[in-house]
């Protein structure tokens, strides 16, 4: 089947919480004008979901539902098919999505006042599941590399030992810089999380949206002994585009954990749509996302041509995972609030670097996941901006 990766859905007027963000910013924008920012797609939902959907709406009511076996397998199939392991029914906590899962595993896994530790600069709601619960954050910034970042493993153990530490979030694939850990990599963090008594949580909500020439190693491949240590957060969403079917699956291996998760945290029954979404993208998705990986390779390439050609002041790290490529435009010269002005002047809506952590500032982060026309525009708009700054 020939998937369109070209029509650009209208959502001007849909609800989408990145063009409503844009109104607000720019009351006076353009109507042309596409954010590039938050982690949704602009493409058109796989037509297996959608048809699937429909015949679903056909034959079905949408009373109270719950997952169904069909439901599990689809999961579990596509878990061991793509990803290399296959989560135990028992291990299943569902949940809406993963960012109130991880408000609830730090409010089930952490008392208050105790640590919370993340790699930085990281999706910002990792740090906004410790604060705003009264937990100390602890972060151990990355280490910039050309055009990638390393862990400072010897800052991260010398955190992970402090007593009050108790919960370890690990981004993987890394939001919002495209990092992929290696299996070593993962090994060592998990050794040294077991060490201390550190449970980890692994957000691996864009493990299925790698880069052309890259592998993804989930943490569920890994021994044993470290899986039952950690709680693993997958979705459907940004995969398939499906963020507002609200459909997450959590992985828990050890039972004890699995209890405590059970009885501290609230994990509520999701939708009928929700599970039937996240069945249909992982029965019968696999050939769409194999079109989109495709896309985004060639729309990872536009860009880095673009600005190797035309503004080499703006350098783009090496984007292996996830569709968010990260920018380092420090190179321009300006504070990070007249970079965020001069963006948003030239109508060009991506995400602030410094949301991420005081790492990020300098930074913006774009989002590939639109068809090429409108990436090429967004490349010409930031060309103008480049020009009107003097840069």
């Amino acid at each position: 089947m020939a998937y369109d990766f070209t029509t650009l859905p209208d959502r001007w007027d849909a609800g989408a919480f990145k063009y409503e963000d844009m109104k607000k910013k720019k009351p006076d924008v353009s109507r042309d004008a596409v954010p590039l920012s938050v982690a949704d797609m602009e493409f058109l939902d796989p037509p297996e979901v959608v048809e699937g959907l429909k015949r679903y709406l056909d034959h079905n009511v949408l009373g109270y539902t719950g997952p169904t076996a069909g439901y599990f397998s689809a999961v579990q199939s596509w878990m061991e098919r793509r990803h290399g392991y296959r989560p135990e029914k028992d291990w299943f906590i569902t949940s809406p999505g993963i960012v109130p899962a991880l408000y609830e595993l730090v409010k089930a896994l952490t008392g208050p006042g105790e640590g919370v530790l993340m790699l930085s600069p990281v999706y910002h709601p990792f740090r906004f599941a410790a604060q705003e619960q009264g937990r100390e954050t602890l972060f151990c910034p990355l280490i910039e590399r050309e055009r990638t970042y390393d862990i400072d493993f010897d800052l991260f153990e010398k955190l992970c030992a402090q007593p009050r530490v108790k919960l370890f979030l690990l981004c993987s694939p890394h939001n919002p810089v495209g990092r992929i850990w290696t299996r070593e990599e993962l090994l060592r963090l998990s050794e040294i999380c077991l060490k201390h008594n550190v449970i980890m949580v692994a957000d691996e909500i864009h493990g299925d949206l790698i880069l052309p020439g890259y592998s993804f190693v989930s943490l569920g491949t890994l021994p044993e002994k470290y899986v039952r240590n950690a709680v693993i957060c997958t979705a459907p969403s940004k995969t398939f585009n499906l963020a507002g079917m609200q459909c997450s699956n959590l992985f828990a291996a050890d039972g004890a954990l699995r209890e405590r998760l059970q009885k501290e945290g609230h994990y509520p029954t999701l939708t009928a749509l929700g599970y039937e979404s996240c069945r249909l993208a992982y029965t019968y998705g696999e050939a769409w996302l194999e079109a989109l990986r495709t896309v985004l390779g060639e729309n990872r390439r536009l860009v880095e041509t673009f600005l190797a050609e035309r503004i080499p002041q703006i350098r783009p790290f090496e984007l292996m995972g996830t569709y968010l490529m990260w920018l380092d435009c420090r190179g321009l010269g300006l504070s990070k609030d007249a970079l965020e002005k001069a963006m948003i002047d030239g109508e060009l809506f991506f995400d602030e670097g410094y949301i991420f952590g005081s790492e990020g500032a300098g930074f913006e982060r774009l989002n590939l996941a639109c068809p090429a026309w409108v990436l090429q525009k967004a490349m010409d708009k930031l060309s103008a901006v480049v020009r009107k700054a003097g840069k």
